[in-house]
Parts: structure tokens; C-alpha cells; sequence
């Protein structure tokens, strides 16, 4: 059995709901075996699917987004690194959750970077979401050993006001990146400016009112103008360069990154197919089902590649949002709900991980019969 999850926002990650689900299905099914996949889009359990997918665990001591040291953690596989950059810079690394939108940086992640590179490898895949800062990715250049200074020579504060004293870039200390293939795994399409783009249409959830909003996309602009004469690349208008706060403009213009729709890219890269065609059933799910998880989010990705399988498909989720025709389109045939066992969905959220392990009685019953003993089957 593939239990295959994304996070239950506000309540539990995605590996955390994978460990209740499999923790249920094995107490009622001890004869099955039970794998946990994880999913993620490129931001906030991006390393953790990857180790869960049996990846190695690399822990490295960055700054984050405020500049106080944190712990990140990236995953390797061969020469591969998959780097989440919400590890270092992320909403969830800012102190006391108190959000930081004109100072928070990205350097962290670029030190991230810096260590994967270190640690030899030669393709590298930057998780971008999630993040704290809108900075441009400024912060992420000064990680790989850039410079970025003002009139005077003197190294500019982090975080995206600063961008607007920006004058000078200095990149001789920033590493040779031509033998490097880097890919953005990001669902984000924003541009780096304008009214969709990373500070007018995500600077509020980071912290940033009207005016801030304004300073940082003057930041943002000016720091386009500076980036794209020096690398001489026209790449703000791209879809994903206002990824991250405009980590994926700086990805882009200095990297050569390559943008890929980040769910799709991670099922591919960590294998779900082929777990996916030894499995007896797949389960699926988040915290909400509803329409915006039908354009592209992890869940209906990986129900659709468990299908082509040859696996069924069922979903849990917190709360339904879906009619029976979309799931059918979506090729989930079964949705088991929180709510359907707690109507109160504030405590279907303090309690999500023992009201999943109760709702796998349920799965149990009407997907695994019991088998006589001896039996075989897919996982």
C-alpha cells in the first residue's frame, strides 16, 4: 500500500501525516506492507519527501531569514542535492513567527547552496516556496559570494528595501556554476514585478502592507535593472521569476536555472510511478480538497500517475470541497473526511493525527480485506 499525502495545513506535514496513516493501516493490517511517500511542490516539505524517499539527510547551520543561525536540512542522493530554500528562509523559520517583510533575506539559501556544491554535486534542485523574504534573491547571491553595495562601497543591509541604494554588483567570488545543471521546482508562475508579481501579489501573506509593498517592488525593480545589465538576460517576465519573493529571478538570471511545475517534477524525481505500479492501493490527500487543488497541486498529480499505474485511488482529507464528478476527473474514487468523524473542525485540527489513525478502520474494512493467511499481494 503507497500512502502518498501532502500536509494538512495548519495541523500536521506531509511526512507526519503519512506516519499516522501508516501507523493506523498497520495496526489494522499488520500483514501489509505500508510505504510512505510524502509529497511536496518545492516548498515546505520538499527535503523531507526526498528523505523519505530514502535520500540522505544533510544538516547544515545557515542564517536565517532575520539572520539568526538555524539548522537546514537538504537531502543528497549521489551528486544530486535537493535544496528546500523554506528550510533556511522560510515563514516557519522566523522568530516567534513575527514576519520580517522588508528585512527578511534569502541568504540562508544560498548558503545552502554553497554546502551542496561543497559536498560535490553537480545537479541541483531548489525547492522554492514558502519563503519569508522578497528580497529578489538577493540574499541567495550574497550566499554563493556575492556582493551587493551601495554608493559609497558599502555592502548593502539584507532583505528587499534595501534594493532600492542598490549601485553595484560585485560576483568574483561567486562559484563557477557552468558544470552545475540547477532546476527550480516551484507551482509558482508569478513574474519578479507588477501587480501579479513577488511583492503586490505575495508581499501581504509575508507581512507587508500597502506601503511596504510599494518599497519592496521599487527594490525588486531596481534590482532587475543592475541583475539583467550584468548578466545581460532579460528574465523578470519569466513565469516563475517572482517565486519565492524573486528567488527564482535570481535562480534564472545567475544560476541558468530551469523552472519545472514543482509537484510533477518531485513524483518524477523520487520514483512514485514505480512505487506506484507495485502497490495494491494508493491514498492521497490534504487538509482541504477542493477546486485549487485541481490546478496541479500534489495531490491530484500523484492520484493521476497512481491510476496510470494501475493502482486505485482514494483521498483523505480534512474537509470535502469536491463533487463526485470532479474526483472522478481527478480518478479518485473514495474521499474519507475528518469531519465525517469530528463535524468540529477545530478540533479535527488540534487532533488531526489520531482522527486520521481512527479513519483508517474505515479504509481498512472497505479497501484491504483480510486475506487468508500465506497470501500475497502488493504492497
Amino acid at each position: 500500500m503507497l500512502v502518498a499525502p501532502d500536509r494538512f495545513k495548519g495541523s500536521l506535514s506531509a511526512p507526519e501525516v503519512a506516519r499516522r496513516l501508516a501507523t493506523g493501516l498497520r495496526r489494522v493490517r499488520p500483514g501489509v506492507p505500508v510505504v510512505e511517500f510524502p509529497l511536496a511542490d518545492g516548498g515546505d516539505g520538499t527535503a523531507a519527501a526526498a528523505i523519505a524517499a530514502g535520500w540522505r539527510r544533510v544538516e547544515v547551520k545557515v542564517a536565517g531569514p532575520t539572520g539568526q543561525p538555524v539548522t537546514a536540512t537538504l537531502a543528497m542522493r549521489g551528486r544530486t542535492a535537493v535544496v528546500e530554500l523554506a528550510e533556511a528562509s522560510g515563514l516557519r523559520q522566523l522568530p516567534g513567527g513575527r514576519p520580517r517583510p522588508l528585512s527578511a533575506t534569502s541568504l540562508g539559501a544560498g548558503q545552502m547552496l554553497a554546502h551542496a556544491l561543497r559536498m560535490g554535486a553537480r545537479r541541483i534542485v531548489l525547492g522554492l516556496g514558502d519563503s519569508a523574504c522578497t528580497d529578489g534573491g538577493a540574499g541567495l547571491v550574497q550566499g554563493l559570494g556575492g556582493r551587493l553595495l551601495d554608493a559609497a562601497g558599502k555592502e548593502l543591509p539584507p532583505g528587499g528595501a534595501a534594493l532600492r541604494s542598490l549601485h553595484t554588483l560585485d560576483l568574483r567570488g561567486m562559484p563557477n556554476l557552468s558544470r552545475v545543471e540547477v532546476i527550480v521546482a516551484t507551482d509558482a508562475d508569478s513574474p519578479l514585478l507588477g501587480r501579479g508579481g513577488a511583492a503586490m501579489a505575495h508581499g501581504p501573506r509575508k507581512g507587508a502592507g500597502r506601503a511596504e509593498i510599494r518599497v519592496l517592488d521599487a527594490g525588486l525593480r531596481r534590482w532587475a535593472d543592475l541583475v539583467e545589465a550584468a548578466c545581460r538576460r532579460s528574465v523578470r517576465d519569466l513565469p516563475g521569476a517572482g517565486a519565492a519573493g524573486g528567488v527564482g529571478f535570481a535562480a534564472l538570471a545567475f544560476l541558468g536555472a530551469r523552472i519545472r511545475p514543482g509537484s510533477a517534477y518531485l513524483l518524477e524525481l523520487l520514483g512514485f510511478a514505480d512505487k506506484a505500479r507495485k502497490a495494491r492501493l494508493a491514498i492521497t490527500g490534504e487538509g482541504m480538497l477542493d477546486v485549487r487543488t485541481l490546478r496541479g497541486k500534489p495531490p491530484i498529480g500523484a492520484a493521476r500517475a497512481a491510476s496510470r499505474a494501475g493502482a486505485p485511488v482514494i483521498a483523505v482529507v480534512g474537509q470535502r470541497g469536491l463533487t463526485g464528478e470532479q474526483l472522478r476527473r481527478a480518478r479518485i474514487q473514495a474521499v474519507y473526511a475528518l469531519t465525517d468523524i469530528e463535524p468540529d473542525v477545530e478540533r479535527c485540527m488540534r487532533q488531526a493525527g489520531p482522527l486520521l489513525e481512527q479513519l483508517t478502520v474505515a479504509i481498512a474494512d472497505e479497501w484491504l480485506p483480510e486475506r487468508r493467511a500465506g497470501s500475497a499481494g502488493r504492497p
